[in-house]
């Protein structure tokens, strides 16, 4: 071991011990720095190419209007074709928790009119003054969102 160490002295590297239980010990010769570096790269490469599964959010109330329901339901299409997790939530104030079940229908309605291209991971439920289920894009959704990404990610290259 004293050998190695003044070899890699001598030749400005450092000395790094690869399986110190074996019989010898094994070390290695080599730029220390530049392993730490080249590992951190190759960590942010495979980083940049996960995507992220997000868990968007929508609310609504409980007495919404048309217009504000087709606004909320086109962003929630939106969430759900860039292949990302949608959780809504229809929040309940003073006397409108005692009418829950004008909440389950709103979600009902949401689920009815994305059938196709969502998938149930929590049905409807009451979380405090709130009434909120998720939502996931469907197989055939998802994959078209991945592929879109990796045409707009070679695009942009």
């Amino acid at each position: 071991m004293p050998d190695a160490l003044a070899r890699a002295r001598a030749s400005e590297l450092d000395l790094v011990e690869v399986a110190p239980n074996a019989d010898p010990p094994v070390a290695r010769l080599l730029d220390y720095g530049k392993l730490r570096y080249l590992s951190s790269k190759k960590e942010r490469e495979t980083r940049k190419s996960q995507k992220s599964n997000e868990l968007k959010e929508v609310r609504f109330r409980p007495n919404i209007g048309v217009h504000d329901f087709d606004a909320k339901l086109r962003k929630v299409r939106q969430f759900i074709g860039n292949g990302d997790k949608v959780k809504l939530t229809v929040r309940f104030r003073g006397r409108e928790a005692v009418h829950q079940e004008h909440g389950l229908t709103l979600l009902k309605r949401v689920a009815d009119e994305l059938k196709d291209d969502i998938r149930l991971e929590h049905a409807p439920a009451m979380e405090g003054r709130a009434m909120s289920m998720v939502l996931i894009p469907s197989p055939a959704v998802a994959t078209r969102a991945e592929r879109n990404d990796n045409s707009t990610a070679t695009a942009t290259e």
